[in-house]
């Protein structure tokens, strides 16, 4: 597993060809700064100490130098098109995103990471797995603390990687230092970059634009593996969503019963909702709005479907229908309604999640 020594003052080399040339290109840089810093606070103190007044010395009293005038004009000129050379080269390369080998659409999302790859029939939402036990301090830290996922995305090594990064609500940023990519996730934009791993190994990152409340909460992991492991891996994830997408056209035709709606809603609600609207259903005051006896929650059960299915625009609450299956939604907006003492009775199943999406198309 590559990461960063914790106690590292400098740039993080990386791992890849531009991250070394963006390290390169950083000391070069730094050794200029430092050559021009020695070259001037040396003159300076020089100057101090040789023309002080004890010694009697008498200022010198001149008007204009052309000479210098030149020289503390060209000298800057060349050191800035020595450093503004390779600097223009390095980012040229940063932003050709061409001839690449495989694209991921990454879209970030209050507070988590979608990524669909376009080459292959696979999609999943990313969401941090460190326990809030750890985050209210009631569990000791592990060492991936805040930088750990359920689903990391995943890439072959040897391969160009090109990124097209975009939002569904405020702006993120996408960053991950081994790889020097950093892009910004705009909503209804969409940025480009791209990276190429040569050897297999685990690399974090986080978003690193402020994002919202959980903002803190929003890790980036990727997984490099051998082309061979990664088209296993490939494999794997499409036959997993065909078989999701084949139990959820199954469930359309069954029912649940309000029991194991209420259980699978609670198991639901704890992962996906809690975080806002807290494991006890009452929000945040003035922030995130309460379940308990108010709202959705007690009204109109289609506006709640609505709001699970589709989000709310400007608001944090996104959108579920690529995070949860149409039963996994049916199982929350089920729980909320009868838990906490809302106890509305009503009982919403996969069908009815679906009949609704239908409508919305």
């Amino acid at each position: 597993m590559a990461h960063a020594d914790s106690m590292q003052l400098n740039l993080t080399r990386g791992v890849t060809d531009i991250s070394e040339k963006v390290y390169n290109l950083h000391m070069l840089v730094f050794w200029i700064c430092v050559v021009i810093g020695v070259i001037v606070f040396a003159a300076m103190f020089w100057s101090i100490l040789r023309h002080r007044k004890s010694r009697g010395v008498t200022p010198a009293k001149f008007h204009d130098n052309v000479k210098v005038e030149i020289a503390w004009t060209v000298i800057p000129f060349l050191i800035l098109v020595a450093m503004a050379v390779p600097a223009t080269i390095t980012l040229i390369e940063m932003d050709d995103t061409s001839d690449s080998d495989m694209s991921v659409l990454v879209t970030g999302s209050q507070w988590r990471w979608h990524y669909s790859y376009l080459d292959y029939d696979i999609e999943f939402m990313s969401n941090m797995a460190t326990p809030r036990e750890q985050i209210y301090g009631r569990l000791p830290r592990t060492e991936n603390y805040l930088l750990e996922v359920d689903r990391p995305m995943v890439v072959p090594t040897g391969k160009k990687i090109r990124l097209l990064i975009t939002s569904d609500d405020v702006i993120h940023s996408w960053w991950v230092p081994e790889f020097a990519v950093k892009k910004d996730a705009n909503p209804g934009y969409i940025n480009e970059a791209w990276f190429r791993v040569d050897e297999p190994g685990i690399f974090r990152g986080q978003c690193a634009e402020l994002c919202g409340r959980d903002h803190a909460f929003m890790p980036v992991v990727v997984i490099a593996k051998d082309p061979a492991d990664f088209e296993a891996w490939a494999q794997g994830e499409e036959q997993r969503l065909a078989d999701r997408r084949a139990e959820e056209e199954r469930l359309l035709g069954m029912e649940m019963s309000k029991d194991e709606l209420m259980q699978l809603g609670q198991q639901i609600h704890m992962s996906q909702c809690a975080a806002c609207h807290q494991p006890n259903g009452q929000g945040v005051p003035g922030v995130f709005p309460g379940l308990v006896g108010q709202g959705i929650a007690v009204n109109d059960q289609t506006a709640h479907i609505d709001v699970v299915w589709n989000g709310v625009s400007g608001s944090a609450m996104q959108s579920f229908r690529n995070t949860l299956t149409m039963s996994e939604i049916a199982a929350v907006i089920t729980y909320q309604r009868n838990a906490w003492g809302n106890n509305t009775g009503d009982v919403v199943q996969a069908a009815d999640v679906h009949h609704f999406s239908q409508g919305n198309q």
